[in-house]
């Protein structure tokens, strides 16, 4: 499936913000040195409560803010953002995390690419560690039904200037810095907003595959990325998205005989495991705490906490509990 583009199409790039501030608007200062011609930015505020609208404000008074009056997740977010820009008649959207910073040339970089793969539906940035300049973040994945999982593309690969100079298909490419031709959401429709944050990408990377677009990096549009914290070890908040959103992405997107075959082999002996060890590590942390004997005893306990995120994701998957995760979990976060 091919949809030819205007010689400089017109970009909307979108911004998700939600109480980041500072990253926020360091990253809409890197915006102010682009050399494309045709953009506009548009900055989707997700009932952020630490005055980033009133600062975004004064430091860019003439920026397109939508204030959506509540934590709407990465998903539900970026499709107020695109529905916007499709009645700004944009061509393509950039999906841009609020803690990165990009490249001046990224939107040239991005054009070459869709003029070059005109049957491209969805581009990833070549995105790097904002800590570690010449280090990959990722640039995606590739579904692998025997483990039920997808395997990260370049993750924290060295830049040697050999590896992932070229444009590659894969299934998915990362969310942090994806470009979408129009021509995609009119076809497939929207970020299934269910997932609230983790999985949503891939979702829509493999639709868009199915109904016959490319998805492919763009190794020359560089973005540096800060990388959430939040996810750095797998926090429970992160944990709880990743095996509920495992879930619900499986249902939507394998066969029956590949749901059967990933059940029986992974996904349930994973799942009674953990049922094992949440029970075991449960009684465990009891008699030290007890016995008064505190050593690791923090570690121990993050790790049922993980344990316990993930058994509630699984349980909320299965009651079809969607959205944000349960508060008292984001709240062990902090």
């Amino acid at each position: 499936m091919s949809s030819l583009l205007p010689e400089i199409p017109k970009i909307a790039i979108i911004i998700l913000n939600w109480n980041g501030k500072k990253d926020t608007l360091a990253c809409l200062h890197s915006l102010s040195y682009l050399t494309y011609p045709n953009f506009e930015t548009l900055l989707i505020d997700n009932g952020s409560t630490d005055d980033s609208v009133l600062a975004i404000r004064q430091q860019f008074p003439d920026l397109c803010i939508i204030e959506t009056g509540s934590n709407l997740g990465f998903a539900e977010g970026n499709n107020v953002g695109i529905k916007k820009a499709l009645e700004q008649k944009a061509d393509l959207f950039f999906l841009l995390n609020n803690d990165t910073i990009v490249s001046d040339d990224i939107l040239e970089r991005f054009v070459e690419t869709y003029h070059d793969f005109p049957q491209a539906g969805v581009l990833g940035a070549k995105i790097f560690l904002f800590e570690e300049k010449s280090t990959l973040d990722h640039l995606g994945g590739n579904w692998d039904q025997k483990t039920g999982t997808f395997t990260f593309v370049g993750l924290r690969q060295k830049e040697d200037g050999i590896l992932w100079q070229h444009p590659q298909e894969i299934d998915y490419v990362c969310g942090a810095g994806l470009m979408i031709k129009r021509s995609v959401i009119e076809k497939i429709g929207f970020f299934e907003k269910r997932y609230f944050l983790i999985w949503e990408e891939s979702d829509f990377c493999f639709r868009a595959k199915k109904a016959g677009f490319q998805i492919i990096t763009c190794p020359q549009a560089h973005l540096w990325h800060k990388v959430s914290a939040s996810f750095v070890g797998g926090k429970p908040h992160s944990t709880y998205f990743w095996w509920r959103n495992r879930l619900l992405w499986i249902e939507r997107n394998c066969s029956f005989k590949q749901k059967i075959s990933l059940y029986a082999r992974v996904l349930l002996p994973d799942i009674f495991h953990m049922l094992k060890i949440h029970l075991l590590k449960k009684t465990q942390l009891f008699f030290i705490k007890k016995a008064k004997f505190h050593s690791n005893f923090k570690e121990k306990e993050l790790k049922l906490l993980k344990n316990h995120a993930a058994l509630c994701g699984i349980r909320d998957y299965a009651l079809r509990r969607f959205g944000n995760c349960p508060s008292w979990i984001s709240q062990k976060d902090r």
